[in-house]
């Protein structure tokens, strides 16, 4: 099992003015995968398969275990970026193989395939995905998901979803994605914070004739218990190597913008997503140099000490109270760099982060953070409305 996220060292967010989201622990909460009696009349011996990685847990319990000790006999699992223990970098390929810990065979959907193909799912029926999501666009676990919802359409097989809450579902907000832009790290044409769980998301995708070919998946979802979207869902369970602590995951959104830039957001440090800099920044209070760790084998400016911000005390606190993408880093970061035209990666991956080439326009033309913001309203109204008739809490 994962370092346990502690509500904790964050109860102090939670101590906020009338109308804040608040923090809820995993004991409050009732998970999807937990409501056995939910979903056991659906699962046919023998030909169950399971989209799982570390964070899908019962309890202290393993999900897999979980089933196998209540004579679900699991046919295989397939594991998406991290790997199924979630020991893998990101962007690291993870290969196909077997559970040393069960014995049973592993279908990687972040190596040679993000896609079940039809070989994968001989002799499956039912496949289950239960998977801890952080909210964002840019994490991957979505991705796998539409490609699951997919395959099983294509191939008739029946989709479970074990929904998890979502611990930056308070809020949503961002620029959406557009035509032409999509990839793993963006393919679905809603905003950078969605503000939604992986079930009801499911139900989106679905609905709305988002998978290819405009098939449509045989879908249940499993709901949560005792969960609504004012509440900032403390995860039991780190969801990846890089986003260790909640204070990380709720500034996830906002910082990742910087991995299409040549700004470290301390990858090979004890606080990854916590802080950005640069080796050539001449303003910022806080150093740090990254070196190589779990979850980070080559970090950005490995060994070379980088100037920049240290949001490890009160980023989190802001995002709780503004329930917004803090976007003045990103844009003071550009405004402040003396080789502005090396700040954006050469690679186009910004672009990909943010959904098309516009918000990079921006930041380049001097447009502040509240009139980039102010550009994204409209199409963020429409998908407010479009997203309600899809939630499951409140």
């Amino acid at each position: 099992m994962r370092p346990v996220l502690t509500l904790l060292s964050f109860f102090f967010f939670s101590i906020g003015a009338s109308g804040q989201p608040m923090f809820k622990s995993a004991d409050d909460v009732t998970v999807g995968a937990a409501r056995l009696e939910a979903y056991k009349s659906m699962l046919q011996e023998g030909s169950v398969g399971i989209v799982a990685n570390h964070t899908s847990m019962v309890g202290e319990i393993h999900l897999v275990d979980y089933l196998l000790d209540h004579d679900v006999v699991v046919r295989r699992v397939f594991a998406p970026e991290h790997g199924f223990r979630g020991e893998a970098d990101a962007g690291e390929k993870v290969e196909s193989g077997k559970d040393a810990q069960t014995g049973l065979p592993i279908v990687s959907l972040y190596g040679s395939n993000k896609k079940p193909t039809a070989e994968d799912l001989t002799g499956i029926e039912t496949l289950i995905f239960d998977i801890q999501d952080v909210g964002a666009r840019f994490y991957t676990y979505i991705s796998t998901m539409t490609y699951v919802m997919e395959a099983c359409a294509e191939n008739k097989v029946a989709l479970i979803v074990l929904d998890r809450p979502n611990p930056n579902g308070f809020y949503v907000d961002g620029p959406m994605l557009k035509p032409g832009f999509e990839s793993f790290v963006g393919l679905l044409p809603i905003p950078v914070v969605h503000g939604m769980t992986v079930g009801e998301l499911a139900t989106m995708i679905n609905e709305e004739g988002w998978l290819s070919g405009g098939v449509k998946c045989d879908l249940t979802v499993v709901s949560c218990e005792n969960y609504t979207h004012n509440d900032i869902y403390v995860l039991p369970v780190k969801p990846s190597p890089n986003l260790p602590t909640m204070n990380s995951i709720l500034l996830y959104p906002s910082l990742c913008f910087f991995e299409g830039t040549t700004f470290s957001v301390g990858r090979g440090t004890d606080t990854p997503f916590e802080v950005f800099g640069h080796p050539n920044m001449s303003v910022g209070s806080h150093m740090f140099v990254p070196k190589p760790n779990e979850g980070a084998k080559q970090p950005k400016h490995e060994g070379v000490p980088c100037l920049g911000w240290d949001l490890s005390e009160i980023g989190g606190k802001r995002v709780q109270e503004k329930q917004m993408i803090i976007l003045d880093w990103l844009v003071n970061a550009y405004r402040d760099f003396p080789q502005k035209d090396k700040f954006f990666l050469e690679n186009g991956f910004f672009d990909k982060l943010a959904g098309s080439d516009l918000l990079r326009k921006q930041i380049i033309s001097g447009m502040s953070a509240e009139e980039i913001r102010a550009s994204w309203q409209p199409e963020l109204s429409a998908f407010r409305a479009k997203r309600k008739q899809y939630l499951l809490y409140p």
